[in-house]
C-alpha cells in the first residue's frame, strides 16, 4: 500500500477546496502518510486567490511539506464561464507561495511512482 497522496484540488466550491486542503495538511501534521503533494487546478486556482481560509492552509502546507503546485497553462488561458478569455493569475498565485507551472506531466509521473491521486 502507498504511503504518497497526491491531493488535486480542481473544484471551484470553497467548502471542497478547503476539505481537501485541510486533509493534505492534516495528513502530515499528523503523520497519516509519509508524502503528500498538493496541486491546484482549474476553477480552484481563482477560488485561491479570494479564499482566505485556503489560503492559510496553503501556509500549512508549505511550513510542513514545501511548495504546493498551480497549473500555468489553466491560471493563464482559461476562465470557467469563458474558454477564450486569458486570465492571467499566475503572477497572483505565486504571490500566495504556489509553484505555478505546466502539471500533466508532474502528476502523470507521480502517480507512477506510487502517488495515490485524491481529486477534490
Amino acid at each position: 500500500m502507498s504511503d504518497k497522496l497526491l491531493v488535486i484540488i480542481s473544484t471551484g466550491e470553497a467548502a471542497k477546496a478547503r476539505a481537501g486542503a485541510m486533509y493534505a495538511v492534516n495528513a502530515l501534521k499528523h503523520g497519516w502518510l509519509e508524502d503528500v503533494k498538493l496541486y491546484f487546478f482549474g476553477p480552484a486556482e481563482a477560488l485561491l486567490l479570494d479564499d482566505a481560509p485556503l489560503q492559510q492552509y496553503v501556509k500549512e502546507y508549505r511550513e510542513l511539506e514545501g511548495m504546493p503546485l498551480a497549473c500555468k497553462f489553466l491560471a493563464d488561458r482559461v476562465q470557467p464561464d469563458d474558454p477564450d478569455l486569458d486570465i492571467g493569475i499566475s503572477a497572483d498565485i505565486a504571490a500566495l507561495g504556489v509553484d505555478v507551472d505546466y502539471v500533466g506531466k508532474p502528476m502523470a509521473d507521480l502517480i507512477k511512482q506510487g502517488y495515490v491521486p485524491m481529486v477534490w
